[in-house]
């Protein structure tokens, strides 16, 4: 009796066994769960995103070129002000008594001009009658008497020149101390929106000569040209060309999209320096897109977003970003491995093409990235079946791998609909 039992156990064991391992190798069998996706056509927008600010094309900020209190500021933010108009004024006194201490100097150094013209005038004669005496009777006039009078003469002549340099002298400085006095009146120098005000009445107005911010009192904008002022990254600017088309989303408006242009890339980088030690630098460049057509109400500083288009393709052939990775892979020729240009094993781009349940990687070379597609130059034709996801498993799919299909949650929803 403990025989048999013992022989019916035996059975059993081995029974559970053969399911376990054929239904561990039934699993095996299944392969590594992917989302299958065949290679097709489409239309790809290559773009470059970055954020700024809104800034009008032309701008002025107004400073003082002197020191002085305001005694008149009629202008308000928002307002509209013609070229010539009226922005600032500054306590005239000090200079208007500037110029009066000028026009005195003037006035005396052109006496003094007169007198010594008038004294030169009369040494000259002196000197001329002392050689017409000289010429008639050489007796008349001793040559030392002859020579006094000649240097006499030179002397005078010295003193007035001096005299009307003092003359241009005295004159400058007045014209000086009128340009100080005119610099006490600031106004508009364009047709514009007045933007900024950073002063109040009564406050003391400081040339900008060490800070311009300390300096500043006004900004006149002419807002008839809006652009977005970007920064771009080292590796994104390249892409970007004048005249390239642009979307741009301004926080301020959220339900509109607006177009525009890129109509400046700069030449030289803004360096970042990170705030953490030893940080690597971030190379940026400075981008500028002109809006075709803002919104009457914008104003500058306000936060926006452009995505500017660098290339197109219509019709395509393209595979999913996801589903473009890195393997090692023996070169063969330049038309199987695109990438690779020496003989060995190297990182190659490229995707898994599924055949009859097995996945082999094969190199591709892809061209402009849209939203979601790479372009395909070579390596694949319409029509083949990648590995397109999830990514977990094509960072883990082994060539040859085993490969069976599962859907989606979209894909699950249809069919359950």
């Amino acid at each position: 009796m403990a025989r048999k039992k013992l022989i019916i156990g035996s059975i059993v064991v081995v029974g559970v066994l053969a399911v376990a391992s054929f239904g561990l190798r039934g699993r095996g069998d299944k392969g590594v769960g992917v989302r299958l996706e065949p290679t097709a056509r489409r239309d790809l927008v290559a773009t470059v995103t970055a954020s700024g600010k809104i800034k009008p094309q032309t701008k002025v900020d107004i400073s003082a070129d002197i020191t002085g209190r305001i005694i008149e500021l009629p202008v308000h933010e928002g307002q509209f002000v013609k070229k010539g108009d009226l922005l600032l004024r500054i306590d005239p006194s000090t200079f208007e008594a500037a110029v009066a201490r000028a026009e005195a100097g003037l006035a005396s150094a052109q006496a003094s001009a007169i007198q010594s013209e008038a004294n030169r005038e009369q040494a000259e004669r002196a000197a001329k009658r002392a050689k017409e005496l000289k010429a008639q009777n050489p007796n008349l006039i001793s040559d030392e008497q002859l020579e006094q009078a000649d240097t006499q003469f030179r002397v005078a002549a010295a003193v007035a020149l001096s005299a009307q340099r003092q003359v241009d002298q005295a004159r400058a400085g007045l014209q000086e101390a009128r340009d100080q006095l005119a610099k006490t009146v600031l106004r508009s120098p364009m047709a514009g929106q007045v933007t900024r005000v950073a002063v109040e009445e009564g406050e003391v107005a400081v040339p900008g000569t060490f800070s311009r911010e300390t300096g500043l009192l006004l900004t006149v904008s002419d807002l008839s040209i809006i652009q977005v002022n970007v920064q771009v990254d080292e590796t994104d600017v390249v892409r970007l060309s004048l005249g390239d088309s642009a979307e741009i989303t301004i926080d301020a408006f959220p339900d509109t999209t607006f177009t525009g242009r890129v109509t400046k890339i700069a030449q030289s980088a803004v360096r970042l320096i990170s705030a953490a030690a030893g940080a690597d630098r971030a190379v940026d460049y400075d981008v500028e897109v002109t809006l075709d057509n803002p919104p009457p109400d914008i104003r500058p500083d306000l936060s926006a977003t452009a995505k500017m288009v660098t290339a197109t393709r219509d019709s395509a052939l393209a595979i999913p970003i996801i589903a473009l990775t890195v393997r090692e892979h023996t070169a063969m020729s330049t038309e199987t491995a695109p990438r690779d240009t020496t003989k060995g094993n190297r990182e190659t781009e490229g995707v898994f093409v599924v055949q009859n349940g097995t996945a082999q990687f094969r190199p591709v070379k892809v061209g402009i990235a849209g939203e979601e597609h790479f372009e395909v130059l070579s390596g694949l034709a319409a029509g083949d079946t990648i590995v397109a996801g999830p990514y977990q498993a094509i960072r883990d799919l082994k060539d040859s791998s085993r490969v069976r299909p599962i859907k989606t949650d979209g894909q699950a929803r249809r069919t359950a609909s």
